[in-house]
């Protein structure tokens, strides 16, 4: 399978679970359908989009409307599912997990496509899987993962250098690179889920 290939059903999936996300966090503040496809579909395509505007590249879901219509779509589908989940609010922080999973590492392949510098490639990664979260959880009034003390920021950056160094130096194919990156990032993160894990705090001595 062709790597453009893969990359794209990657980012159709990764759009897809973030917009979940996005519908389940509406769940929680009891808004209706409408309500559930802003949210879904604005945090399946925001990190993708902004990725898209720092590569100075057209929205990808501007001229490739299927990813609308899956973020839609779960939405719409979350809209009928939510209320028989019981765990909504776990399966809301799982969801994000797989999403900046995807994210983080897709959006660094994409910068690399653009022959950006590793280092900037990472930033992208780690920018691209953590602004759909962000946005969602500033526009609902939620507190936001991204400042708290378990691991986040960290799994999407594990993610996007797992990928730079996988493409750069092992003899895999840039498919199989992309793919087991993400491994890691979602090891870190559901390690932070169920374990708790974390990094130390900042203490003023």
């Amino acid at each position: 399978m062709l790597f453009t290939t893969v990359i794209a059903y990657v980012d159709l999936i990764a759009g897809g679970v973030f917009a979940a996300s996005g519908a389940l966090a509406a769940a929680e503040k009891r808004l209706d359908v409408l309500g559930f496809i802003f949210f879904g579909t604005i945090t399946g395509v925001s990190g993708g989009t902004l990725r898209d505007l720092l590569s100075q590249q057209q929205g990808y879901w501007i001229s490739e409307t299927r990813f609308l219509r899956v973020c839609i779509g779960v939405s719409i589908l979350t809209w009928y599912l939510a209320p028989l989940l019981s765990a909504r609010r776990r399966l809301l922080l799982w969801a994000d997990a797989v999403g900046l999973a995807l994210f983080s590492v897709l959006g660094c392949a994409k910068a690399l496509q653009y022959e950006m510098a590793a280092i900037v490639a990472v930033v992208m990664g780690v920018m691209s899987a953590s602004f759909g979260g962000l946005l969602r959880d500033t526009l609902l009034a939620r507190d936001s993962v991204l400042i708290g003390a378990e691991i986040y920021v960290t799994a999407a950056l594990v993610g996007a250098s797992s990928y730079v160094l996988l493409a750069s130096y092992s003899s895999m194919s840039a498919s199989a690179s992309l793919l087991l990156a993400m491994v890691p990032a979602l090891i870190l993160r559901a390690g932070a889920i169920t374990k708790g894990w974390y990094l130390p705090s900042y203490r003023r001595l």
